[in-house]
């Protein structure tokens, strides 16, 4: 079974991403993990990638798509997998076309995390974590039993991500929309887009997902 896995920062994509690998055993390529692996083991792909990126220029839709065809020659057609950053533009999805079709693979579902942008706003900026220990909170959803004191090593010293901001996530929902804009119409004409709805609980989705990856039995 192979997969895209789409949502904006925040959707949760990670955490069910990593809920597939465990409970599936299906491999996440994520494009960012896999370049710089591939540089690293100067692997034929990665050689040009290192080149391109050492001249600081963007790496192109080939070297990408080589990189994932790497990745993919080096699976069992039976490992699922799950495209994570990848496709971003209607160029790289008949790209990937190619590349499943040429090893005998389909793309089965493109599933959306759904968000509200407001809620998604709520849920990042509240978060924070504890400096000492790194215990995970949030203003409203998962306060410390006692007020300002962690719940898990008792430091009363706490941490906000800087680009936990309402700016920074709007910032990031525009980009989101806009990058997979050119890719969900292609998809939705196949009939291959499933939505979740990512504001729910972090079982919830999973079960969600779940239940639409369970319909290829």
């Amino acid at each position: 079974m192979n997969i895209i896995l789409l949502g904006p920062p925040g959707a949760g994509k990670g955490t069910q991403a990593s809920q597939l690998v465990e409970t599936r055993g299906m491999i996440q390529l994520s494009t960012g993990d896999m370049l710089r692996a591939a540089v690293k083991a100067g692997t034929a792909v990665g050689l040009k990638a290192k080149a391109v990126m050492d001249a600081g220029e963007l790496v192109s839709d080939e070297i990408v798509s080589g990189i994932i065809g790497e990745a993919l020659d080096a699976l069992p057609l039976t490992t699922g997998v799950i495209f994570d950053g990848y496709p971003r533009t209607a160029a790289q999805a008949h790209a990937l076309d190619d590349i499943l079709s040429t090893r005998g693979r389909t793309l089965d579902f493109v599933i959306e995390l759904e968000v509200d942008e407001a809620q998604l706003i709520e849920r990042i900026v509240g978060r924070y974590t504890c400096a000492k220990c790194g215990a995970g909170y949030h203003d409203t959803f998962k306060k410390p039993r006692v007020a300002g004191v962690c719940d898990v090593c008792g430091s009363t010293e706490f941490k906000r991500r800087p680009d936990d901001n309402a700016e920074t996530v709007r910032t990031r929902m525009a980009e989101y929309r806009a990058k997979t804009a050119p890719i969900l119409p292609i998809y939705e004409a196949r009939g291959l887009v499933r939505r979740v709805d990512g504001m729910a609980d972090i079982a919830h989705v999973s079960a969600a997902i779940d239940a639409i990856l369970g319909a290829m039995g």
